[in-house]
């Protein structure tokens, strides 16, 4: 069936204003989920760039004691012992620069 020249059934129909917000909202929201996303990934590699400095290859613990957890600052590392102290070591010597002694509470 052949229609005629002049005859355009739905070519040039003007868009609803509410499909037209809604395509305008699906795009913001595609935007800022890409945004979010890139910023997300942004965050864990700085993260992962700026970590501290790795742990020391030997810690040597006074009176054969053992270690039982770790913690780091920016210039030093502490190591808790099993027989309740805290060892607090330089970093760039790696001597130990204080004993902490923790006491049971009463």
């Amino acid at each position: 069936m052949d229609t005629p020249q002049g005859d355009n059934t739905g070519d040039n129909l003007p868009e609803p204003p509410q499909l037209r917000f809604l395509r305008l909202l699906v795009t913001v929201l595609t935007g800022v989920m890409i945004a979010g996303i890139v910023l997300i990934l942004g965050l864990i590699w700085h993260r992962y760039n700026n970590a501290r400095a790795p742990l020391p290859e030997v810690i040597t613990l006074p009176g054969g004691a053992t270690a039982t957890a770790y913690t780091q600052g920016p210039d030093w590392y502490a190591v808790v012992t099993d027989d309740n102290q805290i060892l607090i070591f330089d970093r760039a010597s790696g001597k130990l620069r204080q004993e902490i002694e923790i006491t049971p509470e009463n």
